[in-house]
């Protein structure tokens, strides 16, 4: 084997092993939600998310169960929150109006479960897999 050949046949198997990391990466994907904005409403709170499917398939109905932690670091209020529909490489804007609960005592929240979690080819519990979760607001999230 000439150095030409060596060289091309390494070149080659890097190629192959760079794209099979990346389909892996990309079929380890999962749900994104991000806490966007908290904000005083008649009712409450106003929870604003943002939530982003990054699964190869469409999600008919997700909903998320949320516990929400006040400024002591106890437990405020266990909320399940539908997030509808998310189809997959889309992102969606969702707000849900929470009564009872003052914003600035909103210290952080917590995604518990999603117990519902459907669609055409999905396995049960696909939505909690690897999700990730991130805030621009006030209050921290994770999942």
């Amino acid at each position: 084997m000439t150095l030409r050949t060596l060289l091309l046949s390494a070149t080659l198997s890097l190629a192959a092993a760079t794209g099979a990391a990346a389909q892996d990466a990309a079929a380890a994907r999962g749900l994104e939600v991000e806490l966007n904005a908290l904000a005083a409403s008649q009712k409450g709170c106003l929870f604003t998310f943002v939530a982003a499917n990054g699964l190869a398939q469409d999600i008919s109905k997700v909903s998320f169960e949320f516990v929400i932690f006040n400024d002591k670091g106890t437990v405020e209020r266990l909320a399940l929150l539908d997030f509808r529909d998310l189809p997959a490489g889309k992102s969606k804007v969702r707000q849900f109006d929470v009564p009872g609960i003052k914003c600035e005592a909103v210290k952080n929240l917590l995604i518990n479960d999603a117990p519902v979690c459907e669609g055409e080819g999905l396995e049960k519990g696909r939505c909690m897999d690897g999700i990730v979760t991130r805030s621009k607001a006030t209050a921290g999230l994770e999942g």
